[in-house]
């Protein structure tokens, strides 16, 4: 007897999808509010949604000017920063795992943390200003990578995966070195606080400017993502079955590394080093929507924009002194992946 294959599965599963979708959007429009009214100046939803309504309309709202201040100066730039920070690297982390086929690859993996941190470390060594700090950090992200892939087109030979893994670790760590060492040198009462608090990570002094920065590099490499996000799904499969299916993998690759990679970047260069979001958030996605990258990228999206904004919303009101971020995304990151992998009966898809 000839089994009828259940058509149903896909429906229920776009369904499913559909729904976790539509709360992680509630989700993050109530951390929204959380976010923008919490804090040493206390702003109610009913001032909130009053201002942002007459800004829109472009009418008085009645309200002390020290409100909008708030809103609009102080946490208007952090509050799209983090969601900002939070989506790139969420979308970075998904994009590395599916690439790399490994579920333990964050965005660091091919050295742009390492060379974002030191282009930062010596921005602030040489006493430059926050835009050249910025600029030095972002710079050194990328030209990480270069040199990780500058190796591994000079080991064509090998396995091109296993080489750009091994050669993100070399380069890593090499950077990582020369990061030491300038702490090792740098003036011990202004220098070094400042160093260690960047890589502790932080968006305290975000600014409209910053993210106005960013926001082209973060946005040139979300584009592609999503338009080659159908290849992509045929690039997890392994270099051959790509080349038989009609994917150059190696040019692919370039491009999806290349893509993650400034967004990783542009991320780091200003919140300094945040780690978990790259590699927690697209296990938790996946666990929600599959590993199909035309649902899985959008979602990763949203599930870092808002973990990161609720993250950031508690660093700063959790106590009378900030908490720094990547202490905090740590503290926070354990327990809940160690949950994710026990609720994940099928493990890594």
């Amino acid at each position: 007897m000839t089994q009828v294959p259940d058509r149903s599965v896909k429906p229920v599963a776009r369904r499913s999808s559909a729904r976790y979708f539509a709360l992680a959007v509630a989700a993050l429009a109530l951390l929204l509010v959380i976010s923008f009214s919490v804090g040493r100046y206390p702003v109610s939803a009913n001032e909130l949604l009053r201002l942002l309504w007459f800004k829109v309309s472009g009418t008085p709202s009645g309200l002390p000017e020290t409100v909008e201040t708030v809103v609009f100066k102080v946490r208007g730039p952090r509050v799209l920063a983090s969601m900002m920070v939070g989506g790139a690297l969420a979308v970075s982390g998904a994009v590395y795992q599916g690439l790399f086929r490994n579920p333990l690859v964050s965005p660091d993996i091919l050295g742009v943390s390492s060379g974002a941190a030191l282009g930062a470390v010596l921005g602030i060594y040489f006493s430059l200003g926050v835009f050249g700090i910025q600029a030095l950090a972002f710079a050194g992200g990328l030209a990480a990578v270069a040199a990780v892939y500058l190796i591994g087109a000079l080991l064509r030979h090998h396995d091109p995966i296993l080489t750009l893994v091994l050669a993100g670790v070399v380069i890593g760590t090499l950077l990582g070195s020369v990061v030491g060492l300038i702490k090792y040198l740098a003036d011990p009462y202004n220098q070094l606080p400042a160093i260690t608090f960047w890589l502790l990570g932080s968006l305290t002094g975000i600014t409209a400017a910053d993210l106005w920065a960013i926001l082209p590099a973060i946005f040139f490499g979300l584009v592609p993502l999503y338009l080659l996000r159908w290849r992509m799904n045929v690039l997890t499969l392994g270099d051959e079955e790509a080349q038989a299916l009609g994917v150059d993998a190696r040019r692919l690759r370039l491009v999806v590394v290349a893509a993650a990679t400034l967004m990783t970047a542009a991320a780091v260069s200003v919140s300094g080093i945040i780690g978990w979001i790259g590699l927690l958030i697209p296990h938790f996605a996946r666990l929600l929507v599959g590993p199909d990258f035309a649902r899985l990228l959008p979602a990763v999206v949203l599930l870092g924009a808002g973990y990161l904004l609720g993250v950031d919303t508690l660093a700063r009101t959790i106590s009378t002194i900030e908490v720094p971020l990547g202490v905090l995304t740590a503290f926070i990151g354990t327990p809940f992946f160690i949950w994710v992998l026990a609720v994940s009966h099928k493990g890594w898809r």
